[in-house]
């Protein structure tokens, strides 16, 4: 092996290895920082290279901080809460229908506050929503499982709802508009086929009738009303905003940011709302990690390793259209599955760049590797640092998940649900071509 490939490919899997256990609490950022570092002053990369990829994840990352300081600010004036408490009425008392409305609660709020926000906020709700109706421990899990699963198969409608798909945007030049034109109808596939496969899976621990008079009045859950109030102001205007930054050619992180600061300032005094703890607790090292990570990954494509991922994806194409949109999605997810999603995302971009493949498959594959590397970490625990979380939170809850339970369910469901999503793409793609 070449000296440059070797200390390449070295540095990526110590990198991504210190990432996934976090030795000592070791921080994803520094982690990341130092192997960006390491890979400049080896020549594996060039100061070149690093200016390219700050170009390239500046936008994403602030934009993901903003998104979850907006979840945090909602969260703590009890937006979601009141949310999850109108879908468990609504429910009407029957176990299906509470199923179908927290699953489409779930894709609402991943969609519009990313997968991270729909997993790790509403997570914590369902489960005291379970303890208020007395489920069972098998009704609890079920529920449980297909909040975390829906978070992330339907983060695929907008730009904003999954960070893979803001840097993949922004890679690819993408437009706010012309990627929820492609995507949405995609995401609604998605939707319908993770409920059928997570009833199907499910349908014998769900409960027939539920007792929703034991849950509080919607009402009770707002700590904060004139923030609560302020922000469905502030997210119209948000809304309205992503859909004029690609008319404007403005970055979606002007608007995020601007959102999240107006609700910051109008949450500044608010007993209920701790904004410094807030803005403390902010993703802030997600900024460094995506820096520091795509500068490693940068030194695989320097030294021709997504080049070799680019022919793979070449022959995929070579048998039509539907072969390389669903080839590009299971690669993108198998390799997701065992090494993560964000160096995933990364890798495959600048393998779909630089593929020799026919005129007009370049963007059908760009989205196919948002499908896989979206849907491809619910294969595994590791394939995202939320789900790592995810995790923990169930644990400190009492709800254990072991890994060889976690990884059946994850093939079980994913494998067919992707297969069916990568197909609803290719013949929406026909659509519109």
């Amino acid at each position: 092996m070449h000296p440059a490939l070797w200390e390449a490919v070295s540095l990526f899997l110590a990198v991504l290895v210190l990432i996934i256990t976090q030795p000592r609490g070791l921080s994803i950022g520094w982690t990341a920082a130092a192997g960006g570092l390491l890979a400049l002053a080896l020549g594996i990369v060039t100061p070149a290279n690093v200016v390219t990829v700050v170009k390239l994840v500046w936008d994403a990352t602030l934009t993901f901080v903003a998104l979850i300081l907006i979840s945090l600010v909602l969260d703590a004036a009890g937006f979601f809460e009141w949310a999850a408490l109108h879908m468990a009425r609504r429910s009407g008392g029957q176990g299906l229908r509470l199923f179908l409305l927290l699953g489409l609660l779930g894709a609402l709020v991943a969609m519009f506050f990313a997968n991270d926000g729909a997993a790790l906020i509403l997570t914590p709700i369902v489960y005291e929503q379970t303890r208020a109706l007395k489920l069972d421990p098998k009704a609890t899990l079920a529920l449980i499982m297909a909040g975390g699963f829906i978070a992330d198969t339907t983060s695929l409608p907008l730009v904003v709802s999954n960070l893979v798909n803001i840097v993949s945007a922004d890679f690819f030049h993408l437009g706010f508009a012309s990627y929820a034109l492609r995507m949405v109808p995609v995401d609604l596939v998605s939707l319908a086929a993770s409920l059928g496969a997570l009833y199907l899976l499910y349908r014998a621990a769900l409960p027939r009738t539920v007792d929703v008079t034991e849950l509080p009045d919607p009402r009770r859950a707002i700590r904060d009303r004139r923030v609560f109030r302020a922000a469905w102001a502030v997210l119209g205007l948000l809304l309205a905003g992503y859909f004029a930054s690609q008319f404007l050619g403005w970055p979606v992180s002007v608007f995020a940011g601007s959102a999240a600061v107006a609700l910051l300032l109008l949450a500044r005094r608010s007993p209920a709302i701790p904004v410094r703890r807030l803005i403390r607790e902010a993703p802030w090292k997600i900024v460094v990690f995506s820096i520091g990570m795509y500068v490693v990954v940068f030194g695989l494509r320097n030294v021709g390793l997504t080049h070799l991922l680019g022919r793979i994806l070449a022959d995929c194409g070579r048998y039509g259209h539907g072969a390389g949109i669903v080839g590009t999605g299971f690669l993108a997810a198998g390799l997701s599955s065992i090494m993560n999603n964000m160096p995933t995302v990364m890798i495959d971009a600048l393998a779909i760049h630089d593929a020799p493949v026919a005129a007009g498959l370049h963007l059908p594959m760009a989205y196919a590797n948002i499908i896989g590397c979206d849907l491809g970490p619910k294969i595994t625990p590791i394939g995202s640092l939320a789900t790592l979380l995810w995790l923990h939170v169930l644990d400190r809850r009492g709800i254990r998940i072991g890994w060889g339970y976690y990884i059946r369910i994850g093939l079980t469901l994913t494998v067919p649900v992707l297969l069916v999503t990568l197909l609803g793409l290719w013949g929406w793609s026909a659509l519109l071509a």
